[in-house]
């Protein structure tokens, strides 16, 4: 696999621990004409600091930071432990809508908010992924080419992904999964 999408490192710890399943991506100013698209069925995760900022997640995930900040690989170093498959995905148009995921992800309300509202148009998009740890991490050099505000990044070589493993069980995840649908259900839908 050699597609990779960039994510706070510490969402990439709450996906790889199981605590959320759902990511929230609005995109980069790098992203195409028309903003973030959901490209890839699978891909790895990219754990990154650009942007990264302690305050903007709950206050338990802060707890994680604090744990997974000393233990981070250089600055010039990708660490890919994980990777993920799309299941379902929303793009949400309304903050109401997203404001029915609270709980399903890290971030704090008022990010959130920002986020919607960042850009020409009000949404974001709601992924749910199913993530899976490699069999064996891999490190490789930062290029210059996969820095800046984009979701999307194309490695220079392929990464295995033989041999991975869930973060959850089937039954937990569809729980997940079921909770993500049930949020964004119609009012009144049945």
């Amino acid at each position: 696999m050699r597609v990779a999408f960039k994510e706070w490192a510490v969402v990439v710890d709450a996906l790889g621990r199981g605590a959320q399943t759902v990511v929230l991506r609005k995109g980069g100013i790098h992203e195409a004409a028309g903003g973030f698209q959901v490209e890839h069925p699978a891909f790895l995760l990219f754990s990154t600091r650009f942007h990264q900022q302690r305050e903007s997640v709950r206050p338990v995930a802060q707890g994680w930071f604090d744990e997974l900040a000393p233990h981070l690989p250089p600055p010039e170093v990708v660490r890919l432990e994980l990777f993920a498959e799309v299941v379902a995905w929303q793009k949400l148009d309304s903050l109401a809508a997203v404001q029915r995921l609270h709980g399903q992800h890290i971030w704090r309300d008022e990010v959130v908010a920002r986020r919607f509202e960042w850009g020409e148009e009000e949404n974001i998009f709601a992924l749910v992924v199913r993530v899976f740890r490699l069999a064996h991490p891999v490190e490789m050099p930062l290029r210059p080419d996969y820095g800046g505000c984009k979701s999307w990044v194309e490695l220079e070589c392929d990464v295995p992904t033989a041999g991975a493993t869930p973060v959850l069980g089937d039954a937990l995840f569809a729980e997940k999964l079921k909770a993500f649908h049930a949020a964004l259900e119609p009012a009144g839908a049945a």
